[in-house]
């Protein structure tokens, strides 16, 4: 395999129309530097693998005989990429005229940067909310007693949520969604793939505390630019998400929060996430019953 400047990771489960449109954007939008493409479908059941197949010859297709989840999916595009720069590119994106160069020349300028988060505008054209903070145990509190939610644009108590950021300003951040979350390959080597141990949620939040760790800058850089229609996997699979993303949670605590101190947050932050699941999950069930 020729080695590419960037390349483009994308983990599909049974969203063909939307990896189609994200393929075509790529090929409409294309990086000016050498490029792939890595498509890993985890065993769709409407086509998908066969339709990017037939259209894309020249995308790299891994075919998974199960849902290996998000983070393995991932790091099996990783494994088979040769680029300097690996874009981890969710399905429901499209992307503009220069993302790839703008993103590209970004990470070329700031080598001590470790990944970049895009500007992501929604089909309503509106900006959305793709930047948090890491889930400390101040975090985890104020969200679980509801102080957070309750003084939105506090800078200590909504230190989670962010709800003061603006998305106008190139800056740091701690956690960028991993809807478009392009990784410098030193960082990859040095802080390591995903941990699987976070199949669907918080893995891309778990990857950016290491880096972070490791010396790495993460940024959040509004010049870099893509549509997000949101949610298309998890869409399908609405009220088991809420569950999921609980898990997620506690278990990234667990694993960076481990020491006795931490502990009667974590307790008190179970109980809250599992209300919340609960909830939560209830509420999805309606809605995807009423159409």
């Amino acid at each position: 395999m020729s080695e590419a400047t960037l390349s483009v990771v994308i983990v599909n489960w049974n969203t063909r129309n939307f990896v189609l449109d994200a393929l075509r954007s790529i090929r409409d939008h294309p990086p000016s530097c050498a490029f792939e493409v890595i498509v890993v479908d985890n065993a769709s059941s409407d086509g998908s693998a066969d339709a990017v197949a037939l259209e894309f010859s020249d995308v790299t297709l891994i075919r998974n005989n199960a849902n290996e989840g998000y983070a393995r999916g991932n790091n099996q595009g990783i494994a088979r990429a040769s680029g300097e720069f690996v874009l981890l590119l969710n399905p429901d994106v499209r992307v503009h005229e220069g993302t790839f160069d703008t993103a590209v020349a970004y990470m070329v300028s700031h080598p001590d940067v470790g990944a970049i988060g895009a500007r992501q505008i929604g089909a309503d054209g509106r900006v959305q909310r793709s930047v948090r903070g890491f889930p400390t145990p101040a975090a985890v509190a104020w969200e679980a007693i509801g102080l957070s939610r309750a003084f939105p644009n506090s800078r200590l108590l909504a230190a989670y949520r962010m709800g003061w950021f603006t998305y106008d300003e190139e800056c740091e951040v701690d956690q960028p969604m991993g809807t478009f979350l392009m990784i410098r390959r030193e960082a990859l080597e040095r802080v390591g793939m995903l941990d699987e141990r976070f199949p669907i949620f918080f893995n891309e939040v778990d990857w950016c505390c290491r880096a972070k760790q490791a010396g790495f800058r993460i940024m959040f850089v509004p010049s870099v630019s893509i549509t997000h229609y949101g949610g298309a996997g998890t869409r399908l699979v609405a009220p088991e998400m809420a569950w999921e993303s609980r898990r997620g949670l506690l278990t990234y605590y667990r694993k960076h929060y481990s020491s006795a101190r931490h502990w009667p947050v974590y307790v008190l932050a179970v109980a809250t996430s599992w209300l919340y699941a609960w909830w939560n999950s209830g509420r999805r069930r309606q809605r995807s019953a009423g159409g």
